[in-house]
């Protein structure tokens, strides 16, 4: 029987939310899933919800059992053989889509492409045949450090096409990064571009790859795209350009069949909680998660345009720029460069300018629109939209409310998403025709899905705080870390029987709605009380003055551990003394005065990862005056040393 938890072991829930929106009633009308008891049913037989979707993909050889549960490994679709390629590519290529826009891209200096079902089909082929001929087979792991342009998705698919295992590696990456990850994998060839454009720059993606490979002896062969016309040096008999291998290739690759459970790719984490682990996601189950939670999550229809601005560098552009969109034979918008360039509205410029209908993208994104202002979005159209979305980690709730208000024009539903590169699909989610949804709740599990709330005992909470759990195999499930069967066990098995721990904090409200409280190393101690630091952070975003903040903690001899705020401001607000004096005022009239900041810092902007997540480790290494920790995953390294400056000059 489920129990609230014991005071003692609670994530303490201070932070309410009362507002809540339906779906509007021309959306419900002609959703994808529109039955409300599509939940009941889903977990009366899990197995036969996903193989109805799984039926639904084009099969080799049908699957003989749906699903092996061997805790913690889970075998999908077993037996059963497929090709992702086919089914993202081949099999629209040779339907009525043919001619439908796959791919519609835009470079960041402004240069068009769009791909067709029927030439994207072409391409993958060309590139499979390419890469076959530089020896790579099945099974081979394929390195990939490219910047957002066609070509990268044509390598995955090109990759998935013959059985090779594909390796991205974010473009943003040091050499000193790639270099990890191509060793770690024992990758046979790297594909990269010269460069790519970001804020009006070239990132030289050659010269780091260069460098990278001074160290990869593995590598036998370099495909390097001629993508800024750069001119790099290019190394004789390793290096060959990817027009030239194109060129060379046949017209055509037959699709290897795939048994489900073979593996498609290896994705590294970033890096910021300790060496970078190599996850692996395979074929039948991972294509099945990505298909129908991409369907019904964005209610994709054939006239849209659907745009996920996330990078391919990370699990979210696999999952849906990639393999979940194509697999939908879905219209997918790329750009390839920064929201701000070469103003503040380029963003909202190309939603008007393709007629985008869906847009799905991160909180700290929208944190960073919210403070340029309004003005930006309202210069453009975008009457086009019709369905939003958030990624990557919790939403505050003003920022929820800001992205309806001012992006979505108070019309359009907000999916607020929980998935992890490690569940390789979105597994808690509002399905946008049925779900009422409330600002900073990504709401209920996936249908299929089952996730609870457990104490430290392993109890499940009812109403309250704790520890997010998911209780039962799903389909896009990762199958292990790359080479480390110890520690894919250690850190996602071991702190329950059974049950994967995806290392977050969450709250379950009385409706059954799931409220995201971020990493549970983030959970702070204030007199006895466990508080997610993202209640203080939502608080702190609640004030009209604040566009984005980030919350540690540090000891305190009477309290245990004190708060420290780390604040951005709007443009054109003025820092001081008084503002930070509102500001605590503000959180512990918000969420109560246990909870009132110890310190405000205002800081110009905050350390992220190249993915967009504040790296709150770093900030509680400035507060607690310690040597600063590795920050080779940050987006812009310098901004700690600023903020450390900052700090330390406060303090003085």
């Amino acid at each position: 029987m489920m129990k609230t938890q014991p005071q003692s072991e609670a994530i303490n829930v201070f932070l309410e939310e009362k507002r809540t929106f339906e779906p509007p009633a021309s959306f419900r009308r002609s959703a994808n899933i529109q039955d409300p008891d599509i939940y009941e049913r889903a977990a009366r037989d899990v197995e036969s919800f996903w193989a109805r979707f799984a039926s639904e993909l084009v099969w080799m050889k049908k699957w003989d059992r749906v699903l092996e549960w061997d805790p913690p490994d889970a075998k999908w679709f077993v037996n059963g053989k497929l090709n992702v390629s086919f089914n993202c590519v081949d099999r629209w290529a040779k339907s009525e889509f043919r001619n439908k826009a796959a791919i519609i891209w835009e470079g960041e200096p402004g240069e068009e492409r769009t791909l067709t079902y029927e030439v994207l089909y072409r391409e993958v082929n060309q590139f499979a045949s390419a890469l076959k001929k530089l020896g790579v087979a099945k099974g081979d792991r394929v390195a990939i450090y490219m910047p957002m342009i066609p070509e990268t998705a044509i390598a995955m698919l090109a990759c998935a096409r013959i059985g090779a295992v594909h390796s991205v590696v974010f473009g943003g990456f040091s050499a000193e990064s790639l270099a990890d990850r191509i060793n770690d994998a024992q990758a046979k060839v790297l594909i990269t571009a010269d460069g790519g454009y970001r804020r009006g720059s070239v990132v030289p993606l050659k010269r780091d790859a260069d460098a990278a490979l001074t160290k990869t002896p593995s590598i036998e062969h370099v495909v390097v795209v001629d993508r800024c016309h750069s001119n790099p040096p290019m190394k004789d008999g390793r290096d060959r350009w990817w027009h030239e291998v194109m060129g060379d290739a046949q017209k055509f690759c037959a699709p290897e069949p795939m048994d489900s459970e073979d593996l498609l790719y290896i994705l590294y984490t970033s890096g910021t909680t300790g060496k970078p682990k190599g996850v692996i996601h395979t074929t039948g189950g991972y294509l099945t998660g990505v298909y129908a939670t991409a369907k019904w999550v964005f209610d994709l229809k054939p006239s849209d345009v659907y745009w996920c601005s996330a990078d391919i560098g990370w699990v979210t552009g696999h999952s849906y720029v990639v393999y979940g969109p194509l697999a939908n034979a879905a219209t997918v918008f790329m750009y390839e460069g920064a929201p701000n360039w070469p103003e503040n509205d380029r963003f909202w410029k190309l939603i008007e300018k393709y007629r985008v209908t869906i847009f799905y993208t991160a909180p700290t994104a929208i944190r960073a629109f919210m403070k340029w202002g309004t003005e930006w979005p309202e210069r453009c159209d975008l009457s086009s939209l019709r369905l939003l979305g958030t990624v990557g980690e919790p939403i505050n709730p003003e920022a929820w409310m800001w992205y309806h208000k001012y992006i979505g024009r108070e019309k359009c539903p907000v999916v607020d998403t929980w998935w992890q590169t490690e569940t390789g699909m979105i597994l808690i989610t509002p399905l946008p025709g049925i779900v009422t949804t409330k600002p900073g709740s990504a709401t209920k599990p996936f249908p299929g899905v089952e996730a609870c709330i457990m104490n430290g005992q392993g109890e499940k909470v009812e109403v309250g705080g704790g520890y997010l759990a998911i209780t039962k195999p799903w389909p896009a499930m990762l199958r292990g870390i790359y080479g480390d069967r110890k520690r894919y066990i250690q850190e996602y098995w071991s702190r329950w029987d059974k049950i994967y721990f995806p290392a977050d904090g969450a709250k379950r409200d009385e409706e059954g709605y799931f409220w995201l409280l971020g990493r549970v190393d983030d959970v702070l101690n204030v007199a006895g009380h466990r508080i997610g630091t993202m209640e203080v952070e939502s608080a702190l975003v609640d004030h009209m003055s604040v566009a984005e903040a980030a919350v540690v903690g540090k000891p305190h001899e009477i309290k245990g551990e004190a708060i420290v705020c780390f604040v951005t401001l709007k443009e054109g607000i003025q820092r001081s003394a008084d503002l930070a004096k509102q500001l605590k005022e503000h959180v512990a009239n918000k969420i109560g005065k246990i909870v009132r900041p110890e310190e405000i810092i205002f800081s110009a902007e905050l350390p992220k990862t190249r993915s967009g997540k504040i790296m709150r480790r770093l900030l509680k290494d400035i507060a607690l005056g310690k040597v600063l920790g590795d920050t080779t995953t940050l987006a812009d390294p310098d901004v700690v040393k600023r903020l450390k400056e900052q700090y330390e000059n406060t303090e003085a």
